[in-house]
């Protein structure tokens, strides 16, 4: 067979991986460029990456390159290829166009440029020419601009290899399939079970690991089950080829079932995930093969007849704000602590956003790979259940006592200029404003990864984690300098100035008790009178970024019912109380909290006949039937990004949760009422499915006053009405 040349896509960090995944199809990599392979072989190669790539996004069938300099160039050089011999003269394409460069900074006109190339070669000498078709072409012409050359070919797979068509449902898309396949071939899956191993993912969500595993231990193509492909009305298709590469596909999903298979469970506390997950595994012929049970990861257990070998791999939520980190790494350890009681012997794989968190496992990492998922970066933790590998668990960022001493008179003295200059800039559109509490400094220097705010003249300072490029002995002399500066550059009293670290600790120490200091004190917004700790919480009392949100609904409430869901210490109610509300109900899970807000309604004189506040789950008060009196003009919604508190009915996974939380909330809204839903998840995507059922309108810019508008993914903000 003559040798093409092809190009490979796969998600970023997978390239080697698939480098030698291509091998076993018979194609030669040779070379590896940004989330893609360029590889050469036989067209039959190309259809098995089609049929069997279990990491490939997708496979382009190169046809030559052109100089895209300029878009008349680009142009010129599309018009001279030989266009008859990939599309059918009565048929149609699409072109996708990627890159941009001087010339040409638009996809669009990039792939218009091309698709006019294409076309006026089909009309010299009057010929007839194929149509453009967006949504269903029988050809898909591939354009990849990369400077100044523009690589073009045909797109053999037709979509995205990734969807192997076992997950149909809409909503928030899990982790892609061709990721899981890259983890689990990272954890040494095959190998696993060709061992005569088994696997469990404790934290299975919708089962996509799940079903990957097994896939690959039963030899399933994971293409076989794909509906169509891009080459199956391509003019240089060989049905042939391509009927025997099927047949050998079937025979090894035959053969694969007959052998001794690996037993395989998942588990979720999740019920309506777990439902999904089944859903999953029927569509891809997996019944029987995998266990699926709702259960929390401390309760773990392993019925008999499991091998004393095999892979624990899961991908753990993570969380956002201080408040939440507590209960995420008490998440890690009872994982640590449940893999070790059941699983001994094992190998355990975590996928993790916040690799930070490993530590709590109790496990010593014998290796790390950087991938990403999606866009953001990640790890996978691999750890050897063993007696050797374990270690005391150690929470991440534990504060600690800093000296505060200056060791670069240069370096301190730029923090210093900033923090005045900040003062005359930000410090005086506060007071014009007549904002009291404000964000000072945010991350303005790299050198000094602090949040300054604030409070009355009071100081709050809280350090970021350092990166990684930056060792834990110059973290330390950086916050030493900048704890020596703050109090000249503000001029306060250095006892004025409470410090909470995110800093990295070793041997045996644990997160640290917080303060019993009972230091609250009363601040004022917008005519409000609030109560803030600075010292005791990893909190303060009062979340500075949504200062405009707070103004909005005290600008608004004047008559109306509010509802304050996670109400915290209740200062979006006391802004309701004073703004008019005709009456409120506040939830939070923490009595703690509640007796906060109380306070800060008291402070304000709120009837507390007409303004309650109440200790509740709140996924718990959604998910019950509303009675005629919980009908409310006004609902304000901030949930915390991920809570598995052990008073709650369940864990709270925001990017996972919010559509139901939303759905649940509108439930109790009158016709013409309003949501307010806020989160401060940085990478939250809203589910679309919402915006066909209400109508929504993205309010994030304007509730950032210019204290944050340095930080803009701080929060995001939506108001949700009933569509007429």
């Amino acid at each position: 067979m003559s040798q093409s040349v092809f190009f490979v896509t796969c998600p970023k960090g997978v390239e080697y991986l698939l480098a030698d995944e291509l091998k076993t199809f018979g194609l030669e990599p040779v070379r590896n460029a940004p989330a893609g392979v360029w590889a050469k072989g036989s067209l039959e190669g190309g259809y098995r990456t089609c049929l069997w790539s279990r990491l490939a996004n997708r496979v382009i069938l190169h046809i030559d390159e052109v100089d895209a300099t300029s878009g008349d160039r680009l142009y010129d050089g599309v018009v001279h290829l030989d266009w008859q011999q990939h599309i059918p003269v009565n048929g149609s394409f699409r072109v996708t166009f990627l890159g941009q460069n001087e010339a040409i900074r638009n996809t669009q006109f990039g792939a218009q440029r091309v698709k006019d190339g294409i076309v006026d070669r089909f009309r010299v000498g009057g010929g007839q020419r194929p149509s453009s078709d967006a949504k269903a072409p029988d050809v898909v012409i591939s354009a990849r601009l990369n400077r100044g050359r523009l690589s073009l070919g045909i797109d053999l797979s037709g979509h995205s290899l990734h969807m192997r068509g076992y997950r149909t449902e809409k909503g928030l898309a899990p982790m892609k399939e061709n990721l899981a396949a890259a983890l689990l071939l990272r954890a040494g899956w095959p190998e696993i079970a060709r061992e005569g191993g088994d696997f469990v993912d404790p934290m299975c969500g919708s089962g996509t690991l799940l079903i990957e595993a097994a896939m690959m231990a039963l030899d399933l193509a994971p293409g076989r089950k794909s509906e169509g492909f891009g080459f199956e009305k391509w003019p240089g298709h060989q049905p042939e080829l391509w009927l025997s590469l099927r047949q050998e596909a079937e025979r090894r999903a035959h053969e694969g079932k007959q052998g001794k298979l690996p037993k395989f469970a998942g588990f979720d506390q999740d019920s309506r995930v777990i439902a999904t997950a089944r859903n999953n595994l029927q569509r891809a012929g997996l019944d029987g093969v995998i266990q699926l049970e709702v259960r929390q990861v401390a309760d773990l257990a392993l019925d008999g007849g499991w091998a004393e070998t095999g892979l624990v791999l899961t991908n753990p939520p993570y969380g956002e704000r201080l408040s939440e980190r507590r209960e995420l790494s008490a998440l890690y350890r009872s994982l640590g602590e449940s893999v070790k009681r059941v699983a001994p012997g094992w190998r355990l794989g975590v996928f993790t956003g916040a690799p930070e968190y490993g530590k709590s496992i109790g496990l010593r990492s014998y290796k790390q790979y950087r991938l990403f998922n999606g866009k953001l970066p990640a790890q996978l933790l691999l750890f050897e259940i063993d007696d050797a590998s374990a270690m005391t668990p150690r929470e991440p960022d534990i504060p600690g006592e800093i000296t505060p001493r200056i060791a670069n008179e240069e370096r301190a003295a730029m923090l210093g200029n900033r923090l005045k200059k900040n003062m005359k800039t930000i410090g005086q559109w506060a007071r014009k404003q007549g904002i009291s509490c404000y964000r000072l400094y945010d991350a303005d220097m790299p050198e000094f990864a602090l949040a300054i705010d604030i409070y009355e003249g009071r100081v709050h300072v809280q350090e970021y984690a350092a990166p990684k490029s930056v060792d834990e002995r110059s973290a330390r002399e950086r916050l030493a300098e900048a704890l020596a500066v703050i109090p000249g550059a503000l001029g306060i009293e250095r006892e004025d100035m409470v410090t909470k670290q995110r800093q990295r600790q070793t041997g045996t120490s644990q997160y640290e008790k917080q303060e019993a200091s009972g230091e609250f004190f009363q601040v004022h917004e917008h005519g409000c009178v609030l109560k803030v700790n600075l010292k005791d919480y990893l909190d303060t009392g009062l979340f500075l970024d949504h200062r405009p949100v707070r103004l909005w609904i005290q600008q608004h409430a004047k008559g109306q019912r509010f509802l304050n869901l996670f109400c915290y210490t209740g200062a979006a109610t006391v802004h309701a109380a004073v703004g008019g509300a005709s009456r409120s109900l506040s939830l939070d899970m923490s009595k703690t909290y509640v007796n906060w807000a109380e306070e800060n309604l008291a402070l304000n004189r709120a009837d507390p006949k007409r303004h309650r506040v109440e200790q509740a789950d709140c996924l718990a008060w959604l998910a019950e039937k509303p009675s005629p009196d919980q009908r409310f003009d006004l609902i304000f919604m901030d949930p915390p990004t991920f809570s598995n508190s052990a008073r709650m009915a369940g864990v709270l996974d925001i990017q996972k949760d919010h559509g139901r939380l939303i759905r649940q909330a509108m439930a109790r809204l009158n016709s013409e009422g309003l949501l307010i839903f806020s989160n401060n998840f940085r990478r939250f995507k809203l589910d679309e499915a919402l915006e066909g059922e209400f109508e929504i309108e993205e309010v994030s810019k304007s509730t950032l006053d210019r204290d944050f508008q340095r930080n803009a993914r701080i929060h995001r903000c939506w108001h949700i009405r009933h569509q007429d």
